[in-house]
């Protein structure tokens, strides 16, 4: 965050990118809340989840003691003959609340997930507290449900893995690039999970390209070497391929075997991995909701690491319930979801965070454009021309070969396209994505499929024709596939024009492009929540409550109730 001032007045707050020396988002408003030593006489609820309260006029806000207003700004009042500065909540009939800069930490910004607006409380009645009782009613059955699970995990155990040998720092030294801070952290926060007797249950979030893969690659090495047996489930075929070659290069000095389930393989090839799986010969399998199938069998399954849970369906995510009930499991994100984000806050799962950037990387320059042939052909050509690669996404299957003519018209004769989608045959969609991987193919005309985790580091301009079709997670996953190395990258979102798009695809398209600096996937997350509601994130009830009382206060009452259950956990056992 930055403050600029004009002599004794603050004139502009806004935050800042620092290696792109750019602005990044406006405040009209900050609060900061001072660390809360004498926080015991405060109930957890009133306990603020961040020390930044970003809020503007106009925003719905939550007073936990006194219910959903609307701010109004700040006010000078003068009370018991002293002057000072107060921030004035406008509630139901227009009464108004000022509350002082003591009390600042019981205000939140009141979010939702939802288009539905909130009902102002009323100042004077019993109408807050009795919400507060619902809710905290509704979430007293949902707390002990996870504790449940939690407690159940807990009794069972896990399997308790021996500390690094030699073997791991030798594989760990085949790591290419210099590991961040932030890498280093989460690898040992995993580790220890691992070494410990519980079952690990932790989330490895990051940015796109920020080295989550490489934090799970260290837990399935440390899991294969203790004879444990590592599912690596991944939401797309090409990402399985990816993860599958890169593990296969990592693991070529030592004797583990590793195999990928997919579309990429036949019939027959699968039905001998299964085998293989069963009588325990493949040690890491790498697949995608295919391993999730009924005629799987582990021998000794002991690791499960997820990359993106949320793209999988309900089906699949029920199934992923079932295997991961007594094993460790590891989840990989760049966008997390309220889901991730509140069950970290409130400790019910273990969060790392790598918020670091690898050394050198580069914001991607993004750039709303509206459809032009001769455009498109000049930034595909200017990134040949600098020994560059590109993806150029078209979502729509039926009209895919109409954009590959259009193109091959006005690039030059000599430009190598491949074209990959859903319909092509898991043999020849292997054999275009290898050939762009060892770079005999200059540009990817490819539909979304490419979302996900695949990494060309020669790939530096990304093309997303009809970006406004997209949702804003979407996008920056795209985004993400280019800019992995030090190189300077763009992203173009083409749209057909903005007088034909609507506001709110507009609107997303202003945000992707703002939200352009490095480390911006959780503002992205959120933001995209916000535009487009969440539907049902915790469920249909845990929703309404949500609505209710804003998300920031649901998290505060869920911490307080699973602080309270775990306490009382504790006094029964030892009872």
């Amino acid at each position: 965050m930055r403050i600029e001032w004009k002599f004794d007045t603050i004139d502009k707050i806004y935050s800042f990118d620092k290696i792109l020396k750019k602005k990044v988002l406006d405040y009209d408003l900050l609060i900061v809340i001072p660390h809360l030593i004498k926080a015991k006489r405060y109930s957890s609820e009133d306990l603020p989840l961040s020390a930044v309260l970003k809020i503007k006029k106009g925003d719905y806000v939550v007073h936990s003691r006194y219910g959903i207003g609307k701010f109004k700004g700040t006010k000078k009042l003068t009370l018991k003959d002293k002057q000072d500065h107060y921030f004035e909540i406008e509630y139901a009939k227009g009464d108004k609340l000022y509350v002082c800069r003591e009390d600042a930490h019981l205000i939140q910004k009141y979010t939702n997930f939802s288009l539905k607006r909130p009902k102002l409380s009323r100042l004077g009645s019993k109408e807050w507290r009795k919400t507060k009782e619902k809710v905290e009613k509704g979430i007293k059955a949902f707390a002990l449900g996870v504790l449940k699970i939690q407690a159940q995990r807990k009794l069972m155990g896990g399997f308790k893995y021996a500390k690094d040998d030699d073997w791991q720092r030798r594989f760990e030294e085949t790591f290419p690039y210099k590991e961040t801070p932030d890498q280093i952290r989460a690898t040992e926060d995993t580790k220890s999970d691992m070494q410990s007797r519980d079952c690990m249950d932790r989330i490895i979030c990051g940015d796109v390209g920020y080295g989550k893969t490489e934090v799970a690659m260290r837990a399935a090495f440390k899991a294969v070497v203790s004879g444990k047996q590592v599912a690596f489930l991944v939401p797309t075929t090409i990402l399985a391929y990816q993860h599958y070659t890169n593990l296969l290069i990592r693991l070529r000095d030592f004797p583990f075997y590793v195999e990928m389930l997919s579309r990429f393989r036949s019939g027959a090839e699968q039905k001998e991995i299964l085998k293989k799986l069963k009588t325990g010969k493949v040690d890491i399998i790498v697949g995608t909701h295919r391993l999730l199938s009924e005629d799987i069998t582990f021998k000794d399954l002991g690791l499960l690491i997820i990359d993106e849970e949320h793209k999988f369906g309900v089906t699949h995510k029920e199934k992923i319930k079932r295997l991961k009930a007594h094993i460790d499991v590891l989840n990989l994100t760049a966008t997390p979801i309220p889901r991730t984000l509140y069950m970290g806050l409130i400790g019910i799962k273990n969060i790392s965070l790598i918020r670091t950037p690898p050394k050198q990387r580069l914001a991607v320059k993004t750039e709303v454009v509206e459809f032009d042939i001769n455009f498109l052909k000049d930034a595909i050509v200017n990134e040949m021309n600098r020994g560059g690669q590109v993806f150029f996404i078209h979502n729509r299957i039926e009209n895919i070969e109409n954009i590959e003519k259009r193109l091959k018209k006005v690039l030059p004769s000599t430009t190598r396209i491949g074209v990959v989608h859903g319909r092509l045959s898991s043999h020849l969609m292997e054999e275009v994505m290898l050939s762009f991987i060892n770079k005999k193919i200059d540009c990817l005309l490819s539909t979304a499929i490419v979302e996900s985790g695949i990494d060309i580091p020669k790939a530096n301009t990304i093309i997303i024709n009809d970006a406004h079709r997209f949702g804003l997670a979407d996008l920056h996953q795209l985004r993400g596939r280019v800019g992995r190395s030090n190189v300077q990258a763009f992203a173009y979102l083409v749209i057909p024009g903005k007088k034909v798009i609507s506001t709110e695809a507009l609107n997303r398209l202003k945000m992707i492009e703002e939200f352009s600096h490095l480390g911006a996937g959780f503002e992205v997350a959120m933001s995209d929540l916000e535009l487009r509601g969440a539907g049902n994130i915790l469920g249909k009830q845990q929703h309404g409550f949500i609505w209710m009382v804003g998300f920031d206060l649901y998290c505060r009452l869920l911490k307080k109730e699973i602080e309270y259950l775990k306490q009382a956990f504790k006094m029964e056992i030892g009872s």
